[in-house]
């Protein structure tokens, strides 16, 4: 009998994952008899109670199964550990919020029944924050342009992956993972599904403007070459500006000498100087976020260190 996977990272989720539990377990019943489950919570380093909810389940449930990280890795790196950690035939990755409907689940498992080795969930229509809505809008249309691979529009990892692609996946050696990004690399057939999205059942959001921001520029500097070059094809440009606007100061300056210059030289010089201060100030920045995700892959470090893991039978790994 083929096992499906579930893996729901969580991070101050008390109030949802005994809610979540029970509405995967109705939505696996109906699968029961053709298929077996594992769910995989991995818990970024909670401050509330999650982690004993999590317990419990696990004494309830010998196929629900949770990694406790030893410190707080971000969601991006611990929801794709805990991908990685499923042994299931396919593996369902989701939020833990509510906002990755698991009445999906056997819509997600169907697809996947007509050969599909990705299902990627696209929410197309969505109940939270317009302006937040309109934020991603703006940013997923920006980053296919620039991109080097397709960047799925509205597609945040909420799919299900077959063994096979999770497979290649495990070789890839990369301590700063964009799993958006990634899927797109597995070049396995994959089909795009579509869903609202309904607002978080309960709790806060952990995806503030600063983790949103640096998920951001990591499928910048990742996916894109286009900033580096942008610079260089902008750094022609004003050096091309300034030599222009050397010689109309110049010109200036001579037809001063008889009559009073109709734009003040310095005044010019000035504002030209400000501009080009705050267009390399710009660059710099983006040239740095280029040498951390250099300095980060370098250094190797684990994507996850494991406090402990429960209802596993091989001990405690790093990857």
């Amino acid at each position: 009998m083929k096992t499906i996977s579930i893996s729901i990272p969580t991070y101050n989720e008390e109030d949802n994952v005994l809610p979540l539990y029970e509405a995967l377990r109705e939505q696996l019943a109906a699968l029961e008899g053709r298929y077996d489950y594992e769910i995989l919570f991995i818990d970024n380093k909670s401050t509330d109670g999650t982690r004993e909810k999590l317990k419990l389940l696990c004494e309830r449930d010998k196929r629900v199964k949770a990694i406790f990280n030893a410190r707080n890795v971000g969601q991006e790196n611990s929801q794709y550990y805990a991908t990685l950690q499923t042994t299931g035939d396919c593996t369902i990755s989701m939020s833990a919020d509510f906002q990755d409907p698991p009445e999906l689940l056997p819509r997600m498992v169907e697809a996947w029944e007509q050969g599909y080795k990705i299902v990627c969930m696209v929410k197309t229509t969505s109940r939270e924050n317009p302006f937040m809505r309109f934020l991603r809008t703006v940013y997923y249309k920006a980053i296919r342009r620039i991109s080097n691979t397709e960047i799925i529009e509205h597609f945040a990892g909420f799919g299900l992956y077959d063994k096979s692609s999770l497979d290649i996946a495990r070789r890839v050696d990369d301590p700063e993972p964009f799993t958006r990004g990634m899927v797109t690399e597995l070049g396995y057939g994959r089909v795009i599904l579509s869903y609202t999205q309904p607002r978080r059942r309960a709790g806060q959001s952990s995806n503030h403007f600063s983790a949103l921001y640096d998920r951001a520029m990591l499928s910048v500097v990742t996916y894109t070459r286009a900033g580096l070059r942008l610079a260089t094809l902008f750094g022609l440009l004003v050096a091309g500006a300034g030599f222009a606007a050397a010689l109309v100061l110049l010109i200036l300056r001579l037809a001063g000498r008889n009559n009073p210059a109709p734009i003040d030289p310095m005044a010019l010089l000035a504002s030209g100087m400000f501009f080009l201060g705050g267009v390399q100030m710009f660059f710099l920045g983006l040239l740095g976020e280029y040498v951390i995700a250099i300095h980060r892959r370098s250094m190797k470090r684990p994507l996850v260190i494991e406090e402990a893991r429960l209802n596993f039978e091989e001990e405690a790994q790093d990857v």
